[in-house]
């Protein structure tokens, strides 16, 4: 009985532990290159390209979806309290 017991707490466990887990996200082409910056000095000089925002309910590395618009940085507009970023403006800075 006892036995029983701590085996179904040793699955609940395991279970309850594998959903915390985040799969990772394989980077595009040109993605791991992209600046990620919080100043609006850091992109004076650059041309926006296009709004980036994370689609509901998904984990999606933000530096992917700069370069699917044509951009090598990304202005953060709107982070989360866990530090990843919600949504930016995606910049080309280099020529």
């Amino acid at each position: 009985m006892i036995r029983d017991i701590l085996n179904l707490i040793a699955v609940a466990t395991a279970l309850m532990l594998s959903g915390c887990v985040t799969p990772t996200t394989a980077l595009a082409p040109g993605a791991a290159a992209v600046r990620i910056v919080r100043s609006e000095a850091d992109v004076a000089s650059c041309t926006a390209v296009g709004n980036v925002r994370q689609p509901p309910d998904q984990n999606v590395d933000m530096r992917n979806l700069t370069v699917g618009v044509g951009g090598d940085t990304l202005f953060v507009t709107e982070g989360l309290s866990n530090g990843y970023v919600a949504a930016g403006v995606a910049y080309r800075c280099s020529k």
